[in-house]
């Protein structure tokens, strides 16, 4: 498996997946010419593009899906609910209807639940043979049903939105403020921390940091609260870094 963040934050969100059989995107939420741009930067042709994971409907995780799916023909997955509140996609052959997990060959999505204020929203875990890819964003805390199916995968793209400090005395509106502390809102660079806690292993490779709030966070807050988090609960782990809006990772191979 290969993965890598093309982009990550409040103003748009995609990571690049590929399995033996499969090229993955995993939300298209820039414009279809930074994907594609980014696809060619590590040689991969958009016409390559088989599959589409969308995590939930907030724009700056599908702005591109329209346009993208006019001259690309991949398969879209997506719960029923998220598909009927779509309607850019009623006439759209290429629809995957799931509920909890998708199946495709020799790899296994599963589609777990999320706690976001938008349709049907989910997270995702990736696995194909022994190797794995968790994606939890976009959620205001993750349901205790999930640990044991989450522990110990190779790779945790996991959302570290913001620092609670900034957030409360920052400049958003106190109904924003709510929101986003609220169980329907994200997790804060102390839950960030908390859950990886839990959730790392043996296996662990790498965590990126995801979905970094440009107001209410920085790169620095984030990775100081969540070692700190580890080291707190006695794991040792410190491969972890933050993906940028508005710039591609490495490629990480499994």
């Amino acid at each position: 498996m290969k993965v890598c963040v093309f982009a990550s934050g409040s103003k748009g969100n995609v990571t690049y997946i590929e399995t033996k059989n499969h090229h993955i995107l995993l939300d298209m939420g820039k414009t279809k010419k930074y994907i594609v741009d980014a696809l060619k930067k590590i040689d991969v042709k958009p016409e390559d593009i088989d599959i589409i994971l969308i995590s939930h409907l907030h724009t700056d995780h599908i702005s591109a899906l329209e346009t993208f799916i006019k001259s690309y023909k991949a398969t879209v997955c997506m719960p029923e609910e998220m598909f009927l509140s779509l309607d850019s996609l009623k006439n759209y052959d290429h629809i995957k209807i799931y509920d909890d997990e998708i199946d495709f060959e020799d790899l296994k999505i599963y589609a777990i639940k999320s706690s976001h204020d938008a349709v049907a929203s989910r997270n995702f875990i990736i696995e194909e043979g022994n190797s794995s890819i968790v994606q939890i964003t976009d959620t205001g805390y993750i349901r205790s049903k999930y640990f044991n199916l989450l522990k110990n995968r190779d790779i945790y793209l996991m959302e570290s939105n913001h620092d609670v400090e900034m957030l409360t005395h920052g400049p958003y509106p106190e109904w924003t403020k709510k929101r986003i502390l609220s169980d329907e809102g994200h997790l804060s660079n102390q839950a960030s921390g908390f859950y990886l806690a839990k959730l790392i292993g043996d296996k662990t490779k790498k965590v990126y940091l995801m979905h970094l709030s440009e107001i209410n966070n920085t790169p620095d807050a984030a990775l100081e609260t969540v070692k700190d988090s580890l080291k707190e609960y006695n794991v040792n782990f410190d491969n972890i870094e933050c993906a940028k809006p508005n710039e591609i990772s490495e490629v990480i191979v499994l």
